[in-house]
């Protein structure tokens, strides 16, 4: 260790208390952490590239510092998609700081790495006072049936009003206009279940229509439109 002439000159006062780290909450315990072994938890991360055309949701399931399980979600970046697919190759195996340290191919993939390696390192976990956490594959529950993310997307302009074009329910067929043309309601098919059955061997038409779905008061309505035609 090199020290500057200044410092040599110093006299020596001793250091008073060295209680450790503060104690975090990770899966139902109370940790002082000291090594990336001593982290555990499940969370998300939100990340964004430079250019802000397209975000990254990542899910992180850690055991004992050990990356066991990824989920990577992706948002509006066509070439942020194959990113995803390589990250998720890449992240397993690793520990939380190599994975830190690791390029991800995508900055909004890296910014979401970093975001949730606070969450971890902080102990602002999902799993922060779930004892023993959860197990490896509990990320696929937050994308439902048919293991389809989220999404959400509508587009509106001040000319024309909105056109809801996808929601967490599924992709929209038709939206419910009442007289006063404000929107009541939507018809959806969820594609998650349309196409686990049409994988099931279901006739693909049957499938179609067995899917289909309403929201809101859509019965009854003064008028319908196709949000991606009319």
């Amino acid at each position: 260790m090199n020290y500057s002439h200044e410092v040599e000159n110093m006299c020596v006062v001793a250091k008073g208390c060295d209680h450790g780290p503060a104690p975090i909450p990770e899966e139902g315990r109370w940790v002082k952490s000291k090594e990336i072994s001593d982290i555990s938890g499940l969370s998300h991360g939100i990340g964004w590239c430079a250019p802000q055309q397209g975000c990254c949701k990542l899910t992180l399931n850690v055991k004992n510092g050990i990356i066991e399980e990824a989920l990577v979600e992706t948002l509006g970046c066509s070439g942020m998609t194959h990113s995803a697919a390589m990250a998720a190759e890449i992240l397993q195996g690793k520990t939380l700081l190599e994975a830190l340290n690791t390029d991800l191919v995508c900055d909004a993939i890296n910014v979401a790495m970093r975001e949730i390696f606070k969450q971890l390192a902080y102990g602002r976990t999902q799993t922060a006072f779930s004892e023993n956490g959860l197990p490896v594959g509990a990320s696929l529950e937050d994308l439902g049936k048919g293991l389809r993310s989220q999404v959400g997307t509508i587009f509106g302009t001040k000319a024309k009003g909105a056109r809801y074009l996808e929601m967490s329910e599924g992709y929209i067929l038709s939206i419910a206009l009442d007289a006063n043309k404000e929107i009541t309601g939507y018809k959806f098919v969820h594609i998650g279940k349309m196409m686990e059955a049409i994988r099931n061997g279901v006739d693909p038409k049957e499938a179609y229509e067995k899917n289909i779905g309403t929201y809101g008061r859509y019965e009854g309505a003064d008028s319908y439109i196709d949000p991606r035609k009319n």
